[in-house]
């Protein structure tokens, strides 16, 4: 490697290391959130049987795991404009990531609340729970700790589809990678560098949830413990 790249690389790494902070994280963090409270709210939906419901819930899963993502955002940024409806580029981004990964773990939670064995079910009505105590203290805990790989495995897989956003304008890391590329034509040393930013990021999350699963792990021997003892 030229002192030339290097010197490149070592400038350009801040500048791309910044939106990766401040844009990329940031992103990646609301939109999960968000579509955990839909994949919660869907899987339960699922989960109860209400007829109606449930095929409305279907069908947004069949619709948002059956279409590519890049253009769930072309959809909404550059066609419901047509429509009167703008949004801005970064809430635009929030809106499909939440909805499309919603749509995927929705089918993560509802995997994990048909885990939950039925006698614990069974027991907390009988101890007089109603059925949003017996989903909130019994059903979605288990769920939770069921789903928690497939759902940290989602958000690394969040966080590196972020680099899709660069087509609707948000300028994050991709964007202003192209736009060093486009300025100084090295695009494989750059591209490089953008990969190895995304794997630090990917690393930092891998290891948070070996931690999680620890945690989760270490909690639900306690509680068993605490249920042997009563």
């Amino acid at each position: 490697m030229s002192s030339k790249i290097l010197e490149l690389l070592l400038q350009s790494f801040p500048k791309i290391l910044l939106p990766g902070l401040t844009v990329t994280i940031p992103l990646t963090a609301i939109s999960f959130g968000c579509a955990m409270i839909i994949a919660t709210f869907v899987a339960m939906i699922q989960y109860a049987k209400i007829p109606i419901l449930k095929e409305i819930a279907r069908i947004y899963i069949w619709i948002f795991r059956g279409t590519p993502l890049l253009i769930q955002l072309y959809v909404v940024f550059f066609g419901l404009p047509n429509l009167g409806i703008m949004i801005d580029p970064f809430p635009c981004a929030v809106l499909v990531f939440a909805l499309n990964e919603g749509a995927y773990c929705a089918e993560t939670m509802r995997a994990g609340l048909e885990s939950v064995p039925v006698g614990q079910i069974e027991a907390g009505y009988c101890v007089g729970m109603s059925y949003f105590q017996v989903m909130r203290r019994i059903v979605i805990p288990q769920a939770l700790k069921a789903a928690f790989p497939s759902l940290s495995n989602s958000l690394i897989s969040m966080l590196k589809d972020t680099s899709l956003v660069a087509n609707i304008t948000v300028a994050e890391m991709f964007m202003t990678t192209q736009r060093i590329v486009a300025r100084t034509y090295e695009a494989l040393a750059l591209y490089l560098e953008l990969a190895l930013i995304y794997l630090i990021f990917s690393t930092v999350l891998t290891v948070l949830q070996h931690k999680g699963e620890k945690r989760l792990d270490v909690v639900g021997r306690r509680k068993k413990v605490k249920n042997a003892e009563n």
